[in-house]
């Protein structure tokens, strides 16, 4: 398995792959890898010939200096990780803040058509311009034909898809499906970082994210909105920031529904200091 730490190599090294016609996939992370971004991984390699995967902390994207600080880093247990999944066609690059960023370390700022003024947007100052500096920068440092992103960030996935849109970047972006844990749990690294009794409660998200895409069938938007918050604010652990239903071309709340749009409803939440994100297709 080959590991990149500094793009000039990387370059180098994908313009020889390119030159033999080989295609390849790009799955973008901040490591602590686990079974989620697996999926997207290998995903990758039933499509392309080679998968680039990048381990980057980005720092341009945390509005919380103290999250940065506590995001795990696990570089070595990634690599073995990634070696199960295949020793041959997979290559790392691990960078430096300095290589993606040099002394310049900020973000872009970006327009993104109303998408990022929505949901995350809101409660994350400066966040999705973090995210396009840096998919934006990776993707012409890697040069992928297609690159994968998790449904789990879904708000994000939207965005890059605007952000390859208004960019004209030449490459396909691919939602897949959220990776759950066996009780339901949206796969994140930030799960590890769960005390026991919040970890045993996380799953009450997915289960409300549940009844309320059944009760969306029959009640209103508002309705189902105010039966979420309830259940929150009756649970002992778990503290709602947001719950929303939203248009998924838009990202806006929606406010009637209608059987010629598709919904989705959205969540994040607290489980003592660690905020967790999760949603479910409504129609």
């Amino acid at each position: 398995m080959r590991i990149f730490k500094n793009k000039t190599d990387l370059i180098a090294y994908v313009d020889a792959l390119k030159s033999d016609n080989k295609t390849l996939g790009f799955v973008p992370t901040m490591g602590a890898l686990h079974q989620g971004h697996a999926s997207l991984i290998r995903k990758g390699l039933q499509q392309n010939d080679v998968v680039v995967v990048s381990i980057f902390v980005n720092p341009t994207q945390f509005d919380n200096k103290d999250d940065l600080i506590k995001y795990p880093r696990t570089l070595d247990s990634d690599v073995e990780l990634l070696k199960e999944i295949s020793e041959d066609n997979i290559i790392v690059y691990a960078p430096t803040v300095y290589d993606i960023y040099g002394n310049d370390v900020k973000s872009t700022p970006f327009v993104y058509d109303g998408l990022e003024h929505e949901m995350e947007g809101k409660f994350r100052t400066g966040h999705f311009d973090g995210v396009g500096t840096i998919v934006k920068r990776l993707f012409e440092i890697v040069r992928p034909d297609k690159a994968y992103f998790g449904e789990k960030d879904f708000q994000q996935l939207m965005i890059i898809k605007k952000l390859v849109e208004k960019h004209r970047i030449p490459v396909e972006v691919i939602g897949c499906e959220i990776y759950r844990a066996k009780d339901g749990l949206a796969m994140s690294s930030r799960n590890t970082r769960l005390q026991p009794d919040y970890r045993k409660a996380a799953p009450f998200i997915y289960k409300t994210l549940k009844t309320a895409k059944l009760k969306f069938g029959t009640k209103s938007a508002t309705s189902v909105s105010e039966w979420v918050e309830n259940q929150f604010a009756e649970h002992d652990l778990l503290d709602l920031e947001y719950f929303i239903i939203a248009d998924v071309d838009t990202l806006k709340t929606v406010k009637r529904k209608s059987n010629k749009k598709t919904f989705r409803a959205f969540i994040a939440v607290y489980a003592d200091d660690i905020r967790l994100i999760d949603n479910i297709a409504l129609n």
